[in-house]
C-alpha cells in the first residue's frame, strides 16, 4: 500500500508512470493489442478479487493480502488506460471514437489495434472480421473466419452503448433502444417465426427454459432481441468508424456499405462529430 512506501520508492513509481506515458505515443498496434488484452484480463481478475474480498469481509476472515492485490490490479488498470490515451490521440479515428459517449481510450485503442483500414475497402470487411456478418458461419474443422478478440471488443462496445443510453450526449445507445422497439414489434407479429423454427431444429432446449417457450411459440427470446438490437447499433458505429478512418487515410469518402446502398435505405447517416472541429 502506498502509505508504506518510502519517498524514493514513490518517486521511482512516478518516474515509471511518466516514462510509460511518454512511450505510449509511439506504441505499435501489436503492443496496443497486448495492452488492451491485459487491461481486460486485469479487470476480470479485479472483479473476481472484489467478490472474494467482499465474502471474506462479511465472514470477518483475514483479507489484507487480497485487499492489497485488489488495489494493485486497479492501479495497473488505470495505468494501462492512461498509456493507451496517447496511442489513440496519435490517430484521427482514435480521437473521433473517444468523442462518442461510451467509447473510452481502451475500446478506441482496441479498434485501432485490430483494424487495418487498408485491408477494409468497405465496412462489410470490418463486419466480417468482427464476426458481425450473419451470412458467415464457422464450419467444423475450418479456421475461425473472424477475429475472436475483435468480436469480444465489439460485444463490449455494445454493452457500453446500452449502459449509456440515458445519457443526454449518447447517440448509439439510443439507436439500440429504437431498434429494440422495432425488433420487439416484429417479434410479436411473428415475423421471426422461421428463425425460431430453425433454432429448434439446430439445438435441443430444455422445455423449462425461456428460450424454448419463445421458440415453440414462433418468437425469438428476449436475449436474442437484445443481441440483435445491440448488434445493429454496433454495426452502425463501425460504419461510421470506417467512414472516418477511410476518409482520413485516403482523403476521400468511402463507398457506402451494402446495407445502405442496396438495403432499401433512402438516406445516408453521416458520422456524428465529423469532421472534427
Amino acid at each position: 500500500m502506498t502509505d508504506t512506501l518510502s519517498p524514493a520508492q514513490l518517486e521511482g513509481i512516478d518516474k515509471l508512470r511518466r516514462d510509460m506515458r511518454e512511450a505510449a505515443g509511439g506504441l505499435g498496434h501489436r503492443e496496443a493489442r497486448f495492452l488492451v488484452d491485459a487491461y481486460y484480463m486485469l479487470q476480470g481478475n479485479r472483479i473476481e478479487a472484489a467478490n472474494q474480498l467482499r465474502a471474506l469481509t462479511e465472514s470477518e476472515e483475514p483479507n489484507v493480502v487480497l485487499a492489497w492485490l485488489f488495489d494493485q490490479q486497479r492501479l495497473l488498470e488505470n495505468e494501462i488506460k492512461k498509456a493507451l490515451g496517447p496511442y489513440t490521440d496519435a490517430h484521427t479515428v482514435g480521437v473521433w471514437a473517444k468523442s462518442i459517449t461510451g467509447i473510452g481510450p481502451v475500446l478506441s485503442a482496441g479498434l485501432l489495434a485490430h483494424i487495418d483500414i487498408e485491408q477494409a475497402p468497405t465496412v462489410g470487411h470490418i463486419w466480417r472480421f468482427a464476426g458481425l456478418d450473419p451470412t458467415v458461419s464457422w464450419e467444423k474443422g475450418k479456421k475461425r473466419p473472424w477475429n475472436a478478440s475483435l468480436k469480444v471488443l465489439c460485444w463490449k462496445i455494445g454493452e457500453s452503448f446500452v449502459k449509456v443510453h440515458s445519457n443526454e450526449s449518447d447517440i448509439y445507445g439510443k439507436v439500440y433502444v429504437e431498434r429494440k422497439i422495432q425488433e420487439e414489434t416484429k417479434n410479436a407479429a411473428g415475423d421471426f417465426a422461421d428463425q425460431a423454427a430453425r433454432a429448434l431444429e439446430q439445438k435441443k432446449y430444455s422445455k423449462s427454459t425461456d428460450a424454448y417457450k419463445a421458440y415453440i411459440a414462433g418468437r425469438l427470446p428476449q436475449a436474442r432481441i437484445h443481441a440483435r438490437a445491440k448488434r445493429y447499433a454496433v454495426k452502425l458505429f463501425l460504419s461510421h468508424w470506417h467512414h472516418v478512418a477511410y476518409e482520413d487515410h485516403f482523403g476521400e469518402a468511402p463507398p457506402k456499405p451494402y446495407i445502405i446502398e442496396h438495403g432499401g435505405h433512402t438516406h445516408f447517416v453521416k458520422p456524428p462529430n465529423w469532421p472534427m472541429a
